[in-house]
């Protein structure tokens, strides 16, 4: 298996915008071969941000990898730029191979 994640810092005051976001966004998961489950988390809140990260479950790397490069990641992905002023700075990606 593979975890895949995204850390986001959120500006203190758009926690609740951010997570709409997220809410009512379709991330066409549900049809991509080898994923497994998705959720959005909630860390600790700083004095200018809060820390989020959307962590994915994979068959594999290469699943994730394929996903990716698929027309259901860029439908996921064409307003990520919208919402930019509520971001200190880009996602960071960190990605996973489960071990146990």
């Amino acid at each position: 298996m593979f975890i895949a994640m995204n850390r986001f810092k959120i500006l203190t005051g758009e926690e609740k915008t951010f997570e709409k976001i997220w809410k009512n966004r379709d991330s066409y998961l549900d049809k991509v071969k080898g994923f497994k489950k998705f959720n959005l988390i909630k860390g600790k809140k700083f004095e200018n941000y809060t820390l989020y990260a959307s962590h994915s479950t994979w068959n594999s790397e290469n699943d994730f990898i394929s996903w990716t490069k698929s027309e259901s990641f860029r439908l996921a992905h064409k307003n990520a730029g919208q919402n930019k002023e509520i971001y200190m700075g880009h996602p960071e990606f960190e990605g996973f191979e489960v071990i146990i």
